[in-house]
């Protein structure tokens, strides 16, 4: 009896004894872990997070710091790692198409009736005012005996002799001349009537005083240029004078077609002036920016071979008419190029400063441009819907809305952020 009360004894020792072994190492457990949460919480807190930049169209793409993508070259936008809960999402936004409906958060924006002040770019060159082309026209059949000017673009000054003409009809008209006032110096009405019939005929006064003085006709009667300006045989084509044709360089210096020798008719069109001394500027205006120029407007003009020539002037005519294999409007400026001495032919830049365009207007990210139509994103329950509208002018970061969007929707801000593929291009421009 007393032996089986120490057998109980001692195994009732040895479950305590495991008990209290079970506690200890349990109590070392908890306190191993606790002891490896609070390092993991102290090396979370402790350490900053490192910034990433990622591509929106390709997630794929890690960067540490901003930058293009190298597939698609768009820019590289901050990771955010803490996501914003969107508590207004439905299920069945979620099953709608992803090329009509996105879900997103962008940031929005709205439509905007405002004006504008628009600055209109163009390019343009310096041409010669055709206004001002003089023709030399021959006033008497016969023959060019002496030629004073040899080739294209050759200055000539108002006064300067051009030639000098044999014909037999004027030498006949001073015969006569001579005849009535060696003969019949009485008859005045006939003789003021030969010299008025030279003086038509070319005959300047002086070269008249000289005949009769003389008493002797002159065998060939010089013609003088009434006009300063650049040479050219009559009916050349020249460049820079609005035709929409090339400079041929390899005649710009040849000799002229007209000779020494040569017979001309009388009124026969012999050679042309282009006056230097008065200009225009050619301009371009593409079609999109017709509306906005008008006649009047102010216009900064710089020359791109002398930049420190620049000039204000203002549109004199607007062309109604698209010139030959140019799909651009021709605007022309009016300027005083006698003190300027800026080359014809060169290429200038010019600002035209337009009134200010009252009209709505959105930012020009907001806009999806599919070629032909453009879309932008309204604002809806649960995200955001594809809608397409109707633009007009595009001014810096601006786009115009002729219709299709109220002053009242929101719109994403970047339309851009919530296209990932071609299937929503594809999509859209089914008919």
């Amino acid at each position: 009896m007393k032996r089986s009360l120490n057998r109980q004894l001692a195994i009732g020792n040895q479950q305590l004894v495991l008990k209290k072994q079970l506690i200890f190492l349990l109590l070392v457990g908890f306190c191993l872990l606790s002891f490896s949460s609070c390092n993991n919480k102290n090396a979370t807190t402790g350490t900053s997070s490192k910034e990433e930049w990622t591509c929106s169209m390709h997630p794929e793409i890690i960067r540490d710091k901003p930058g293009s993508c190298p597939i698609c070259g768009m820019d590289l936008i901050k990771k955010v790692d803490n996501a914003v809960a969107i508590n207004d999402i439905q299920l069945d936004d979620l099953l709608q198409p992803a090329d009509r409906f996105v879900v997103s958060s962008v940031q929005i924006t709205t439509m905007q009736r405002k004006e504008v002040p628009v600055e209109v770019d163009a390019l343009g060159t310096i041409a010669y005012d055709t206004r001002l082309i003089i023709t030399i026209s021959a006033r008497v059949s016969g023959r060019i005996e002496k030629l004073y000017v040899k080739y294209r673009y050759q200055h000539i000054m108002k006064g300067q002799k051009v030639m000098d003409i044999y014909s037999p009809d004027l030498l006949t008209t001073q015969q006569e001349l001579l005849f009535l006032v060696k003969n019949d110096p009485s008859n005045t009405s006939l003789i003021n009537a030969a010299k008025q019939k030279l003086l038509l005929l070319g005959v300047s006064s002086s070269q008249l005083q000289q005949i009769i003085q003389t008493g002797k006709p002159s065998l060939t009667i010089a013609v003088y240029s009434n006009y300063s300006g650049h040479i050219h045989e009559a009916g050349n084509v020249m460049p820079g004078t609005g035709n929409g044709q090339q400079m041929d360089l390899s005649r710009v210096t040849e000799e002229l077609p007209v000779k020494e020798g040569m017979y001309v008719e009388r009124g026969q069109n012999i050679f042309q002036l282009y006056d230097v001394s008065r200009s225009w500027v050619l301009l371009n205006i593409f079609p999109e920016y017709l509306s906005l120029v008008k006649k009047g407007d102010a216009v900064r003009v710089i020359p791109e071979t002398a930049p420190n020539k620049d000039f204000r002037a203002k549109i004199d005519l607007i062309e109604p008419f698209y010139r030959k294999e140019n799909k651009t409007v021709t605007a022309r400026v009016y300027f005083n190029n006698s003190q300027l001495q800026i080359p014809v032919g060169s290429q200038v830049k010019a600002t035209i400063f337009s009134n200010n365009k009252e009209a709505d207007w959105i930012p020009k990210d907001a806009v999806l441009s599919l070629g032909i139509d453009k879309v932008v994103f309204i604002k809806e329950s649960g995200g955001f819907k594809a809608h397409k509208i109707e633009t007009g002018l595009t001014y810096q970061n601006l786009v115009q809305v002729l219709s299709g969007l109220n002053a009242t929707d929101s719109i994403a801000a970047n339309a851009q952020f919530l296209t990932d593929s071609e299937s929503f291009i594809k999509a859209n421009n089914q008919p």
